[in-house]
């Protein structure tokens, strides 16, 4: 590999390569690991979506830290990322090598994996006056909508948490995804209370910049009075730097973005990153100062993650360099209930006991961060901390957003529950029910007779 290596020390231009399922093998550090762990790889990786590519295998995993690399957990398929009935499923399948029998295995577990967590299908699908239901759109918010652009849907590499997982198994059934930018357009216009727009996938940044203009282009020629965000979720500063950097269209797309600057819009990229290795290299460094040199702001996020990140002394060190870079340290998010969920998720007292021990570490200017925070069918729930009362332990948390804005920043309470790793977990601190849990219930009966209405 030293070859290999020498390239990303020369000004020329690396080329990505990718690694999937067909050819991780020939990678010499996976051939180093054996054929056991190989073949665990391929049981995790025929479930959920495995991809990786040159950049992350050379630049960003250490090699002489397998298997507790948090970098190499972050893009490659383990053992523990599906529950021992699904794994012996799934082994099974692929030992008998029939190929209808093993994708139908993948997809009856897909399927008991909550692949739309949150109400993602039920209720953030919106609709246009006609009538029309945008697949490719959500609107959970009232202020913001996402928007999944179809030639966004894959990643320079795949994160193994991803809670967007079920956009990259080839289930069709499962997927968000719209071609059309008009009717974004028309969404906008007729909903003239949504300020920000999120484009997500996959990642955005994974298209051409020729493509990523037929979305934007209409955005700013239909001079949108209300539109004043235009948010990029993307890993491709952590993944993939060269995008901006040296890829042929590099400098188009840094144009898009002053365009978007330029015309009075506010452009964010809300750039992934889960560890602080994934800021070290000198590509990372040199491609956030291109994007910020655009007029283009990047907020970054992560989930705090078991086997990865779970320490108070890596996200202060996370926060400070990114602030140091130039960026605004934005959320730390719960991990969804979804996927592998049980590999990565924490407690939710010891995820807010990590966020405050990091909290405490760092300056006023990292402290524009958020969390931790649980994306939940209700809204985003932060957990505050622990209280006392009346001589008991009592869970603090409070909405930072909500489906009803009226929930925002109104604190309740829940009892304390050292396992809880999600928001279904908790129990009300009095009373069988939280403040919202009526109101919540009303809104998705109107939704579903919406949907399902009586003939």
């Amino acid at each position: 590999m030293q070859n290999q290596k020498s390239e990303w020390a020369t000004n020329e231009s690396p080329r990505i390569m990718s690694y999937t399922l067909a050819n991780f093998r020939q990678l010499p550090q996976i051939q180093k690991l054996g054929e056991e762990k190989q073949f665990e790889m391929e049981v995790v990786g025929n479930v959920l979506p495995f991809k990786t590519n040159n950049y992350v295998v050379e630049q960003l995993i250490d090699w002489n830290n397998i298997p507790d690399d948090p970098m190499f957990v972050l893009t490659f398929p383990q053992r523990g990322m599906l529950i021992p009935e699904h794994y012996a499923k799934m082994e099974a399948a692929l030992k008998k090598g029939d190929k209808k029998e093993i994708q139908n295995t993948a997809n009856e577990i897909r399927l008991q994996l909550n692949p739309h967590p949150a109400g993602q299908m039920e209720l953030n699908v919106p609709t246009l006056k006609d009538g029309t239901k945008l697949y490719g759109m959500q609107h959970k918010y009232k202020e913001t909508c996402l928007f999944f652009p179809s030639q966004s849907q894959t990643c320079h590499a795949y994160c193994s948490f991803c809670f967007r997982w079920p956009q990259f198994v080839g289930m069709d059934e499962l997927k968000f995804a719209m071609k059309e930018g008009e009717q974004l357009v028309q969404y906008l216009q007729e909903h003239p209370e949504i300020s920000d727009v999120l484009f997500t996938g996959g990642d955005p940044m994974i298209m051409k910049a020729r493509i990523f203009s037929t979305y934007i282009n209409p955005l700013l020629e239909a001079n949108l009075p209300n539109l004043r965000t235009i948010r990029i979720g993307t890993k491709a500063l952590s993944y993939w730097p060269y995008k901006f950097l040296t890829d042929d269209d590099a400098e188009e797309m840094l144009d898009i973005f002053k365009r978007v600057v330029d015309k009075g819009i506010h452009l964010a990229l809300m750039g992934h990153f889960n560890h602080t290795v994934e800021l070290k290299t000198d590509a990372v460094k040199e491609a956030i100062k291109k994007v910020r040199a655009t007029g283009a702001q990047i907020r970054t996020q992560s989930p705090i993650l078991r086997h990865i990140n779970d320490d108070s002394e890596m996200w202060a060190e996370m926060w400070k360099t990114q602030v140091q870079l130039g960026c605004i340290p934005y959320y730390m998010f719960v991990v969804r209930d979804t996927g592998a969920q049980h590999y990565f998720g924490i407690p939710l007292i010891e995820a807010q006991r990590i966020f405050r021990d990091a909290y405490k570490k760092v300056t006023g200017l990292a402290r524009t961060v958020r969390g931790p925070s649980m994306s939940a069918t209700p809204g985003k729930v932060q957990i505050l901390g622990i209280a006392e009362y009346g001589g008991e332990k009592l869970m603090v948390l409070r909405f930072l957003q909500g489906r009803n804005p009226d929930w925002v920043q109104i604190p309740f309470l829940a009892k304390y529950d050292e396992k809880a790793i999600w928001l279904d977990d908790l129990k009300p601190a009095t009373g069988d029910k939280f403040f919202f849990e009526d109101e919540l219930n009303e809104k998705m009966k109107v939704i579903k007779n919406q949907d399902y209405p009586e003939s």
